[in-house]
């Protein structure tokens, strides 16, 4: 009868040292980090950066000043110097008032016959103004050294009025253009443009080409 009772104390001894091994073997496994091919994989850290979203400006008005050199049809090239204000419907459109002014020079008969006087001192002022529109035909980035800059090469078109010779005449104006911004509020504009107006100034009515090229600063706001 004892040593029945040892022999079940015993099994029993046994069975409860078999279960805590069990139990023990699977509580290291489940601390050990999983292993790949004998090597231990290593579970990195990672830390969370803060990103912050660049702020795009949305500002659609523009004005600024330009200065160049005008060529008038039959009256050499001379200093232009005038202002714009433009308006960014979209992207890729916008509209423009622009007025200008130079003082022409004399005429080549002018020159050579010196008593002659073809206009006045105060007629010899031209001064244009136009409105327009214009389309960004290529939109992108210009690179100085390692920094890009955003710029755009447009076309323009537009109509308004040339005072010239105590007269004033309806004029067609087309053009093109490249702006190059330093910074979101800041724009380098260099751009050539026709003006297009029918003239008898010399006795003859003809078609005159006057062109103009120029560069400016505008700011946006």
């Amino acid at each position: 009868m004892e040593s029945r009772i040892r022999s079940i104390f015993l099994r029993a001894m046994q069975t409860l040292l078999v279960g805590m091994a069990s139990l023990l073997s699977h509580t290291l496994l489940a601390q050990e980090p999983v292993s790949t091919q004998g090597e231990q994989v290593i579970v990195p850290e990672l830390e969370r950066r803060t990103i912050q979203e660049p702020k795009i400006d949305t500002e659609d008005f523009e004005v600024g000043v330009y200065a160049g050199a005008l060529s008038v049809e039959d009256f050499g090239v001379n200093p232009v110097y005038g202002a714009r204000l433009a308006y960014h419907v979209t992207e890729d459109i916008f509209t423009e008032l622009t007025v200008g002014t130079t003082k022409t020079s004399k005429t080549s008969f002018e020159l050579l016959n010196g008593s002659i006087q073809l206009l006045t001192d105060d007629e010899r002022n031209f001064t244009y103004y136009d409105i327009g529109l214009g389309y960004n035909l290529f939109t992108g980035e210009s690179f100085f050294g390692k920094r890009a800059f955003n710029s755009d090469v447009y076309a323009l078109g537009g109509i308004g009025n040339t005072h010239f010779a105590g007269d004033d005449h309806f004029t067609w104006s087309i053009g093109a253009g490249y702006r190059f911004l330093p910074n979101d509020w800041l724009a380098i504009d260099i751009r050539v443009k026709d003006h297009i107006f029918s003239s008898d100034i010399l006795g003859v009515n003809k078609t005159t080409h006057n062109i103009e090229v120029v560069g400016g600063l505008s700011i946006f706001f």
